[in-house]
């Protein structure tokens, strides 16, 4: 007899919310089991070996950037699971031939500079390429999580609308990218409050003020539906671990504004 999950062990075990279980029901994505509690006749929600299996597509169809809406049309089939593995085994397969090869030439590298020799030009060349320019910058990395959620909540044009308003604003728009790079670099002490992350926030508010300033007019009209998306996306356990760095952005913002209303009432 197969064992079933309660919604709380199952959360628990796959690392996610409760909340994220029903609205993957709501979606239709996701059917849990009905168990009569015999003490109040109620109907339990559980979940057996037929239900994990599809939360275990769910979670990886949506960890390859997919919307719930894309999902439920993927999982129409009847057996959609060897295929999703499929996919996942090919996107892993390819991430680690990209590592191997990348620890292969820096262990190279080491070898030569310990043996005496420097690494010359073409050395460098090929290190950079395989291990830093196939990196994503944070913005890319960010705009590829909310890619589903701008296409739920923003149509073809308005998207249109956003990249022709930025492509105005190409010095502020890179001095934001390099400031979220900054950003994820900073979040790796955990601590918002040093002074290297409240010199951070001044120059991020800062350069946040003049985008808003200067934002054209169809991009103002279209900050509720923008702040709508980001809501959603939050809104979700997965993605929202995945935008960590905002959080720390958000707390080293708040933290500057603590130290300034502190100094500010003291004088």
């Amino acid at each position: 007899m197969d064992r079933h999950l309660s919604p709380a062990e199952t959360a628990k075990r796959f690392g996610i919310s409760i909340k994220a279980l029903r609205l993957y029901e709501q979606h239709g994505l996701l059917k849990p089991l009905r168990t009569a509690n015999g003490s109040t006749g109620a109907a339990w929600r559980v979940y057996g070996s037929d239900q994990i299996a599809r939360l275990h597509q769910i979670l990886a169809l949506k960890r390859l950037g997919l919307s719930l809406g894309q999902i439920g049309e993927l999982l129409g089939g009847a057996d959609a699971l060897d295929p999703i593995l499929a996919v996942q085994e090919r996107v892993l397969a390819k991430e680690s031939e990209r590592t191997t090869r990348a620890l292969t030439l820096i262990r190279k590298a080491r070898t030569k500079l310990a043996s005496g020799d420097i690494l010359s030009i073409d050395d460098l060349a090929t290190l950079t390429q395989e291990t830093v320019m196939t990196q994503q910058s944070t913005a890319e990395e960010l705009k590829e999580i909310l890619t589903p959620f701008t296409q739920k909540h923003l149509t073809p044009q308005e998207e249109a609308s956003i990249k022709e308003c930025t492509s105005g604003q190409p010095d502020d728009v890179k001095s934001m990218k390099q400031l979220m790079d900054e950003a994820k670099a900073l979040m790796t002490s955990g601590d918002a409050t040093t002074a290297a992350a409240m010199d951070f926030a001044g120059r991020f508010r800062a350069t946040g003020k003049h985008l808003k300033s200067s934002a054209p007019a169809p991009l103002t009209a279209l900050r509720p539906k923008l702040k709508a998306m980001m809501d959603d996306a939050r809104s979700d356990p997965v993605v929202s671990q995945k935008m960590e760095v905002i959080a720390f952005v958000e707390k080293a913002l708040a933290n500057l504004k603590a130290q300034e209303d502190n100094s500010a009432s003291e004088e």
